[in-house]
């Protein structure tokens, strides 16, 4: 049953968008959690993990075995440790939860209500910086659509989070008493929990910051395969000049993460000739590449603007593994033997300040980095436009390019910054301000999105507050049937 219901879990998430699933699937979870050894809901935890990222992580192996170059046997077997490792957070997680409950003597319906919810979303945290964090499959960002996304500006996306997870909790307490005595009051207070939700998706929080900018996103679909080819590097070129010269028209022009397949220091002659162009049509332009620092031979996966100015962002957080090596002087040695190919980028300064473009400051995150909004709130409130660029490519025809435009989706509905989404194959979109779609490119085809897009100024509560107000919540919630216990209520 754990194992059935986490497999269920990612159906909730984009493509799929089957949202209901999030909150039957935990509620299934916290009841098989209930009345039961610590040892046990260990076990129990475990399996739902395995399902879980199992089946919503499982295209790491795509990009291992596709485009990684990484044999058969090994991309299989790095893939079930990846989703092993990522299973004991839920493993954790339900032993706590238990081993709370038990040590405070918690009834049931106080370990449903207080302490589940709190300590799933805790750990969905602890996931989120842990070993450099990987916070995909938050269940807070399958609810981008419903009247509980509207938590997202006040508390993020472990607020939202924290709102399914008692949701689910409710539920469990209304089918574990169904054939007993079911409290209206819970049913009540599942109602209320959502219309709290939908009322909150209406407040405004930011204002303009100025008169409509149009926006061009430049999708040049290269095939991974190809995209590093020297053959390709003249012809990927030419591609993306051809679609920037037929959108002047616009204020700023956006190329995905590494479109220009060449180092800076190899393209400067092109860039300065291009920079020229777009000075002289108004125009700014932002697009990737890789920077060489000559003096420390450091390299960066970078995002370049030319036109009114000349700036950089250099990628702050980096993949391990793919961009990096952790623990390079022990594993160094070990990567070679099995020859697992291996980038070595290194990482941005974290206080970089959002580009100046078009009149206004752009906030830039490049592919991985959007995961963590903690991160992207770091240039707010200055930035009054948030860009993501990527190549998703990486995975395919895989649920990965859905689940990330997903997850951008809630940074923009967190920080109320409209979100331009540049990528190399899909699915590049314009999201607005409360995280809506304004256009979207479909996936592997030649594209460009223009459309005009609002500015936006002022703090929305996550900004102000990142997530420590949702930490500050979690243990208030932790303490609530402590406190009633001490005091004879629970």
């Amino acid at each position: 049953m754990a194992l059935i219901a986490g497999g269920l879990l990612p159906l909730a998430f984009a493509p799929y968008a089957l949202y209901p699933l999030a909150i039957f699937s935990l509620a299934l979870l916290f009841l098989l959690w209930l009345d039961t050894s610590v040892r046990r809901a260990l076990w129990r935890g475990q399996l739902f993990g395995v399902g879980m990222f199992g089946v919503g992580v499982s295209w790491v192996f795509i990009s291992m075995y596709d485009y990684g170059n990484v044999s058969l046997a090994l991309s299989l077997f790095l893939t079930a440790m990846f989703v092993l490792v990522l299973s004991t957070f839920i493993a954790t997680a339900g032993g706590l939860a238990v081993k709370f409950s038990q040590r405070f003597k918690l009834s049931p319906t106080a370990a449903l209500l207080w302490c589940f919810p709190a300590v799933w979303v805790l750990f969905e945290w602890i996931r989120g910086w842990m070993f450099t964090g990987f916070p995909w499959l938050n269940v807070g960002y399958s609810q981008i659509d419903t009247p509980l996304g509207g938590f997202a500006a006040l508390l993020g996306v472990y607020g939202v989070s924290l709102a399914v997870a008692m949701s689910a909790a409710l539920v469990a307490i209304v089918i574990r008493n169904i054939h007993v005595n079911v409290k209206s009051h819970h049913i009540v207070g599942l109602v209320l929990l959502w219309c709290v939700g939908l009322l909150a998706n209406q407040m405004t929080w930011v204002s303009p910051a100025g008169e409509p900018l149009r926006v061009t996103l430049v999708q040049g679909n290269i095939p991974q395969e190809l995209k590093w080819l020297p053959s390709m590097r003249a012809p990927t070129i030419d591609l993306y000049a051809q679609l920037t010269r037929e959108n002047w028209e616009s204020d700023l022009i956006i190329w995905p993460e590494t479109a220009l397949p060449a180092f800076f220091h190899e393209s400067t002659n092109f860039l300065a000739g291009l920079a020229e162009e777009a000075r002289s049509n108004n125009t700014d332009i932002l697009l990737g590449l890789i920077y060489l620092d000559s003096d420390t031979r450091q390299y960066y996966n970078s995002m370049m603007s030319i036109g009114s100015a000349t700036g950089f962002y250099h990628k702050r957080h980096l993949v391990p593994f793919t961009e990096y090596l952790p623990l390079k002087k022990w594993l160094d040695t070990i990567i070679n033997v099995i020859q697992v190919p291996m980038s070595d980028f290194s990482a941005g300064a974290h206080d970089q300040p959002p580009l100046p473009m078009a009149g206004q400051k752009v906030g830039i995150s490049i592919c991985f980095e959007d995961v963590f909004g903690e991160e992207v709130i770091m240039q707010l409130p200055a930035a009054t436009l948030l860009v993501n660029v990527s190549n998703d490519a990486w995975f395919s025809d895989s649920s990965a390019p859905h689940q990330h435009l997903q997850i951008a989706r809630m940074r923009a509905k967190e920080s109320g910054r409209a979100m331009l989404r540049a990528t190399n194959t899909g699915i590049s979109a314009i999201i607005d301000h409360q995280g809506r779609f304004q256009l979207v490119a479909p996936q592997f085809e030649e594209a460009t999105l223009s459309d005009e897009v609002v500015p936006m100024e002022g703090f929305t509560p996550y900004i102000y507050m990142g997530n420590l107000a949702i930490l500050i919540l979690i243990i208030m919630q932790l303490l609530v049937p402590l406190v009633r216990r001490r005091s004879g209520v629970i």
